[in-house]
Order: structure tokens, then C-alpha cells, then sequence
């Protein structure tokens, strides 16, 4: 049987909305004609052993990963368009976040201070970032110490604890925290943003037959657009998908050029 998984922005709030919407684009691939669909979505595994799994049907993926690590695995084949202020249709971006007392108005004047990242392939948390302060900064460290917490929310928990200065948190995340958690936006003050690009994509293998490839695409666009999934995707912010492909996500390679040509590598 194959697997299917939408790690992305997976909050134990939203996993029964997950779960919802994958019961329909089941339904829909079946009727395409794609064989071995699973019953269920799988949770809580690791995204490293998801998206390497041979028998993965369709996934979520972050840009930077499938133009990266994945590159030669994982096939975006649509975009994601979501419900959160900082989002313009499918292009997404990260808030830069400090402490409420911090006196900083623009991480680039934050040199020497403590920074944090979610981990060091992430393009939300830590490759906008890297543009972002590479527009003033040329080669060396940036920050006295970069921390690496893990996740987002762990980020934002640090930041909060002012056990960093600074990150730069997934938009979609924060609106997620905002409507779940909005205790864990205490203490904490948007400074600005990062620039947009397309937001994490649905993947399927870099080896799926095309047919399959237009089946599952199909089938994507046809549950967003189903009534029965209206419910389960405001629960996640979603609000439509576009079709895409590899090419769509060249903005991921071009943030890091662009802090490569100014000498500066934010993580060693």
C-alpha cells in the first residue's frame, strides 16, 4: 500500500481536518483510476522518512527541500493558497519576530544579537532570514550565536523566553498560533517580513508516471473545490490550490544565490 502524508503546518488542532480532506482527494484519486490509495493519512513520522519512502503517493514538501535535499525525488505539482494576512494567493513569506521590549526596529541593525532558526534547510525559517540580512551584510557571522530550535513553534516559544532576539517565523504558522494558541503570542511584537515566494507544495515522486502526475494533480484541484472539504480547509487556512510544477519554485534557489554572491552563509 502507498503512503500519503500533509506534514506541513500539522498541529494536532487541525489533524481531524487532515484527516477529512485526505478522505475526499481518496475518494477522487480512486475514481481517477490510481491504484493502492491508502485509507488514511500518515502521522507523527518523520518528513526525512516520508518523503523518501518509495511507496509515497503525495505529499507536502517545503520549496527549499524539493529544489535542494529532494530535488531529484520529490516533484512539486501544486501550489497551496492560504487564508493568512501576510499570504498574497499563492505566494507566502515569514514575519520577523522579536520580544515586545526588544528595541530593534529592523533585524538588519541586529547584528551581534542571539538568533534563531528552525533548522538549516528550511527556506521560511532560515534562508528568507539569510536574504533578508544579506541585503546589508557581506561575508561573516551575523549573529553572536545562531540557535537551531527544531520547529516554528519552538522558535517563537524561544524568542518569547528571550532565550533568542530574533526569528523568522512561517506566516502561515503564526496565523495558525494566532486562531489555536493565541497565549503563545504573548510578549511577542511582528517587526517586519521576508519576501514572498510560493508556498509549500503538494509532491508526489520524481518518478510517477506523468498519467499518475495528472491524475493526482486532477484530483487535487477537484477536492479543493468540493464543498464537502469547505469545513476541513478553513480549519487549515486553505483556500485553494494551483497547478504547479519544478520550475515554479525558482525563487527558493534565488534567495540563496543572492546571500551566495554577497558572501554570506548564515549557517556553517
Amino acid at each position: 500500500m502507498r503512503v500519503a502524508s500533509l506534514p506541513m503546518y500539522s498541529f494536532p488542532e487541525t489533524r481531524a481536518a487532515r484527516d477529512a480532506l485526505w478522505a475526499v482527494l481518496a475518494d477522487r484519486l480512486r475514481m481517477k483510476g490510481v491504484s493502492d490509495v491508502p485509507d488514511h493519512l500518515t502521522h507523527d513520522t518523520p518528513v526525512r522518512d516520508l518523503w523518501s519512502d518509495p511507496n509515497l503517493l503525495v505529499s507536502q514538501c517545503c520549496g527549499y527541500d524539493v529544489v535542494k535535499s529532494y530535488k531529484e525525488i520529490l516533484r512539486p505539482i501544486a501550489t497551496p493558497v492560504y487564508d493568512s494576512p501576510a499570504c498574497l494567493g499563492e505566494y507566502y513569506c515569514s514575519l520577523v519576530i522579536v520580544h515586545e521590549e526588544s528595541p530593534f526596529e529592523d533585524v538588519r541593525q541586529m547584528k551581534g544579537t542571539v538568533g534563531v532558526i528552525n533548522g538549516p534547510e528550511s527556506h521560511s525559517g532560515m534562508s528568507s532570514l539569510r536574504q533578508l540580512i544579506s541585503s546589508t551584510h557581506t561575508g561573516g557571522d551575523f549573529f553572536s550565536e545562531l540557535k537551531i530550535s527544531g520547529s516554528h513553534e519552538s522558535s517563537l516559544h524561544m524568542v518569547r523566553t528571550r532565550q533568542a532576539d530574533v526569528a523568522a517565523i512561517d506566516s502561515v504558522i503564526l496565523s495558525l498560533v494566532r486562531r489555536y494558541r493565541p497565549d503563545d503570542l504573548q510578549g511577542i511584537r511582528v517587526m517586519g517580513t521576508t519576501y514572498r515566494a510560493p508556498a509549500p507544495p503538494f509532491v508526489v515522486r520524481a518518478d510517477t508516471p506523468e498519467k499518475d502526475v495528472e491524475k493526482i494533480r486532477s484530483a487535487l484541484l477537484e477536492t479543493f473545490s468540493d464543498p464537502a472539504t469547505e469545513d476541513s480547509r478553513e480549519d487549515m487556512l486553505l483556500e485553494s490550490v494551483i497547478p504547479a510544477t519544478t520550475d515554479d519554485y525558482w525563487f527558493m534557489s534565488a534567495f540563496e544565490d543572492y546571500a551566495a554572491k554577497r558572501g554570506f552563509e548564515m549557517v556553517h
